[in-house]
């Protein structure tokens, strides 16, 4: 990341009609940042939301497109030509003389029949439309006309007038005005006006700040049939479990606290992705979906088909959780079955799959969802994104941070929900963590959770609890009152050790910049980020501690206090003694009168003040 202060450029005249920057004052300085293939300007104040932590996701983005683009293109016949791939090497064959015939024939074949390539920067007249809804600098949307190959056209809309002001100039900064077309509108009724099939976009990519709630509606509408649909989401907090009314109200589904609440956050924009699509018999096909430092990210295919979305119902679940234990059952909420003669029958799903109370602790449960219970990655197509990745770690800057997490996401059991954590496990028991190679840190398994306990309780007998300190009504006493119906062994297996774990791949990014995560809104007239704001963050960290006492406050304080081994003869610190040696007046009771006491005031040593207005400390009357 490369930036500097310069005075801004000036920006050619605006397109559309619309009017000139140069009829705004621009901000007095600017900073220039280098991304990928593109360089922007920036302003210093907060009028354009910028945040370089999103760098992982941009660059996951152009990754993603760009393999979309080689499928949705190579169907009609044209090939992209990524920047750092090698070109396929033809594999030497021995031929015979009709087939070097032939073979000479396709060589010589006039230019109209030879195959059809789609390069970076190029027009591709078949190739993706692409809608950046949310675009602010438009440093996206200039990414994927310079990194991502085969694009007609790209359009970056915002409603603000100073992002659109400042998107004219970026554009025209990078050379690539004949591709992306900054947009000023309100993103939702940009896309509604796009609901038609002809006109509607190949990739659509939101990210917001804070809920996309309000633009699935219009979003599932918008893209086309077999279409990919890029959302993210930064309101962890609501997805997380810290506010299920909210969730419910955003996306659908009541959202529980877990070890697991990130994936259960995916699964939550997934149903809701889903719900929203349904309403026009549409139905989404999840292509890969992360959570990654503050935010989730999913990309979806969008198809159209009735028959389809009636099975969309049985890929949806409540999930029941113990309070006490934290085990979880999944409630499917429809059911698909055939009969005999190959149909299809759809019918609502029989439950609920607990009691009342958990059979292992007695504690009762939670109910949370509903959420989408199918896989939320197609591993085949998050395979050519990391083939392709690896085989060109140069077109990325956080390339090997792509690498790991796409080998985690190979790694892990596609067809099950949620998962437990090995902490979670052995603190509900109180007793020792396993190694890491002895049980997994995360655990997905379609096992029941009673058979994990019995794990556990296997556990429990090589590194016992003390039983004596456990309450008689507490999870870990009731489940390990039950003796194991299996024997576990915990032997080290040699696959125990999971291949990204071994080359050591990179899951988190090293940080940016001090202070980083989630930014402030972007607002009109935005104040820059001087070193006063700088300084009033730092004072606000922290700020429901105790701040520290001043040392002079703290030594005046103490000596308001008398000192107890002095009253004992006992103290051989003499005025070095952090308490007071003066003696104290006695009691005034209600039979001697205050004048008459034989130590007035004015007789004894004065008493110290509290620093700061002569206020006297504590116990002083």
């Amino acid at each position: 990341m490369e930036r500097k202060a310069q005075e801004p450029p000036s920006p050619p005249a605006m397109e559309n009609g619309t009017r000139s920057c140069e009829e705004h004052p621009p901000a007095a300085l600017v900073a220039t940042v280098t991304e990928g293939a593109a360089k922007i300007v920036f302003p210093n104040a907060n009028e354009v939301f910028y945040n370089p932590v999103q760098e992982f996701n941009r660059d996951l983005t152009c990754a993603v497109i760009t393999e979309f683009a080689r499928i949705h293109l190579g169907a009609k016949g044209i090939q992209i030509k990524v920047p750092g791939e090698k070109d396929l090497q033809k594999i030497a064959v021995d031929l015979s003389e009709q087939e070097e015939e032939t073979a000479g024939k396709k060589e010589n074949l006039p230019p109209r029949d030879q195959p059809r390539t789609a390069a970076v920067g190029e027009i591709c007249e078949e190739g993706l439309r692409v809608l950046e809804g949310l675009a602010a600098s438009g440093l996206r949307s200039i990414r994927f006309a310079l990194e991502v190959p085969g694009l007609q056209s790209v359009v970056a809309n915002d409603a603000s007038a100073r992002a659109v002001e400042l998107m004219h100039r970026n554009v025209a900064l990078n050379g690539v005005t004949h591709l992306v077309q900054p947009n000023q509108a309100d993103a939702r009724m940009l896309m509604y006006q796009h609901q038609k099939a002809p006109e509607r976009f190949d990739v659509i990519d939101l990210d917001p700040y804070g809920s996309p709630a309000p633009f699935l509606d219009a979003a599932v509408q918008a893209v086309s049939d077999g279409g990919l649909l890029c959302v993210t989401c930064t309101d962890m907090a609501v997805l997380a479990g810290n506010s299920g009314e909210t969730c419910y109200s955003k996306y659908g589904a009541m959202a529980l606290k877990s070890r697991a609440c990130h994936e259960m956050a995916l699964r939550i924009v997934l149903h809701s992705l889903d719900l929203h699509a349904n309403c026009y018999q549409r139905y989404i096909v999840p292509l890969l979906s992360i959570s990654a430092d503050f935010y989730v990210r999913v990309f979806v295919r969008v198809f159209t088909g009735q028959a389809k979305v009636k099975s969309s119902a049985s890929k949806q679940a409540l999930v029941f959780q113990c309070v006490g234990c934290g085990a979880f059952y999944l409630q499917r909420l429809g059911k698909v079955s055939g009969d005999p003669g190959g149909r299809i029958k759809f019918s609502a799903a029989c439950g609920p799959p607990v009691s009342p109370e958990c059979e292992h602790c007695g504690q009762r449960y939670q109910l949370g969802g509903p959420m989408w219970a199918e896989p939320i990655h197609d591993l085949d197509f998050v395979g050519r994104v990391l083939e392709a990745v690896t085989t060109n770690p140069g077109r990325f800057h956080t390339s090997m941070r792509i690498q790991g997490v796409l080998s985690v996401v190979t790694e892990e059991l596609p067809d099950v929900p949620l998962y437990y954590t090995l902490d979670q496990l052995s603190g509900t028991l109180h007793c020792n963590t396993p190694r890491l190679l002895q049980l997994r840190n995360a655990v997905k398994t379609d096992a029941p959770p009673g058979t994990l306990w019995d794990i556990m309780r296997c556990w429990e007998k090589e590194c016992p609890v003390k039983r004596e300190r456990l309450s008689e009504s507490s999870p870990a006493f009731r489940i390990l009152a039950v003796e194991p119906r299996l024997k576990a062994n915990f032997n080290i297996r040699e696959d125990a050790n999971p291949s990204s774990r071994q080359r050591g791949l990179r899951r988190f990014q090293a940080n940016p910049e001090a202070n980083w995560g989630p930014r402030p809104r972007a607002r009109p007239g935005g104040k820059a980020a001087t070193e006063d704001l700088a300084e009033r963050r730092r004072l606000l960290q922290n700020k429901r501690k105790e701040p520290a006492e001043d040392p002079d406050q703290r030594a005046a304080r103490l000596k308001t206090f008398p000192c107890k081994r002095f009253k004992e003869g006992t103290c051989q610190l003499g005025d070095q003694c952090c308490y007071s040696h003066s003696p104290a007046a006695p009691v005034a009771s209600d039979d001697v009168p205050i004048a008459d006491c034989p130590e007035t005031p004015t007789q004894m040593a004065p008493e110290p003040k509290a620093a700061g207005g002569g206020v006297p400390g504590p116990g002083v009357d």
